[in-house]
């Protein structure tokens, strides 16, 4: 039986995320104020107390989703004696779960893994003005046919939409500019696709329109300290696993722009022989795409003090 560990993206996060892992073990604390102090900004409290609208800021959800996967990553070294080298197979996150995914597995350090998802989520919020971008999730629609309603929208009107995330199970999420977004929900609808609609999000992530951000992180990332990871870390834009600093780097920079090919990154791991996938953070979004993915695999979510029993049957 092979296990891997993944880590969530944005949109898993939620006031209150967390609490009760830093309430109960002095690990969560830990992490907490590592982050807090790399941050030099008290991020523990917005994602204990809210403002709900302040931990949605994309700089502050990003890292703050990050700080809940670690705290519980090290929750379950010390209390169910979990050694990520010796138990994970692979490890992988969805888009910026990618960094937790990376600091689980030792490549690159908590605090600088918190300075660069601040980056990237003030860059990215940056790359469009308020406004002129948008996202929508297209459901009931495989990949190839997802592909031909952006292509056909960024014809139309002349300027960019593209896949962003295949999440598996028909769920395709496309990016770019407000006005083809909006075109591809019409034609999407046209084309007799379940449901098509748009996202309450900040940005358009994960598009051409993002390239300011991933030359923000080249820059950031070519200064920072990354070690080869004690796991494999399957990449969201290659849906393989990759073990090189060289290429950790360079990946990153094309994940800020790149699809996150998230169906394939857990096919791949299947395919490896994993059918046991632990969600470390907050939520249970990838726990729930799992079955509509690789269907003879089972998921455990941790990031409450009451996940570690189911936790430890599961293993």
């Amino acid at each position: 039986m092979a296990k891997a560990f993944v880590f969530p993206g944005q949109g898993s996060q939620a006031v209150g995320m967390g609490k009760a892992l830093g309430e109960a073990f002095a690990e969560a604390r830990a992490v907490y104020e590592e982050i807090d102090a790399a941050l030099g900004a008290p991020l523990s409290k917005i994602m204990f107390e809210g403002p709900e609208a302040e931990l949605t800021l994309t700089a502050n959800a990003q890292p703050a989703l990050m700080a809940v996967s670690l705290a519980a990553v090290r929750v379950l070294e010390a209390e169910a004696g979990l050694d990520l080298a010796r138990d994970a197979k692979f490890v992988a996150g969805h888009s910026l779960g990618e960094y937790s995914a990376l600091a689980a597995a030792g490549a690159l350090s908590i605090a600088d893994t918190a300075r660069l998802l601040r980056l990237r989520g003030q860059a990215m919020q940056a790359a469009v003005p308020v406004g002129e971008g948008a996202m929508a999730a297209l459901i009931g629609v495989e990949l190839d046919a997802a592909r031909e309603i952006a292509a056909a929208a960024a014809a139309v009107e002349g300027k960019v939409c593209q896949v962003a995330n295949d999440n598996g199970g028909g769920q395709i999420v496309v990016s770019g500019a407000k006005s083809a977004v909006e075109k591809a929900i019409l034609i999407a609808k046209e084309r007799g696709v379940k449901r098509a609609v748009p996202l309450p999000v900040s940005a358009p992530f994960h598009c051409a329109l993002m390239q300011p951000a991933a030359e923000a992180m080249r820059e950031a990332l070519a200064t920072t300290t990354i070690l080869a990871p004690k796991v494999p870390v399957v990449a969201n834009v290659t849906a393989s696993p990759i073990e090189s600093p060289d290429d950790i780097r360079r990946l990153l920079v094309e994940q800020v722009t790149g699809t996150v090919r998230w169906r394939e990154c857990v096919a791949h791991m299947a395919g490896e022989g994993v059918d046991k996938f632990v969600e470390c953070g907050a939520g249970k979004v990838l726990t729930g795409l799992l079955k509509r993915i690789a269907a003879q695999a089972v998921g455990v979510a941790v990031g409450a003090p009451e996940d570690l029993d189911a936790y430890r049957a599961f293993v």
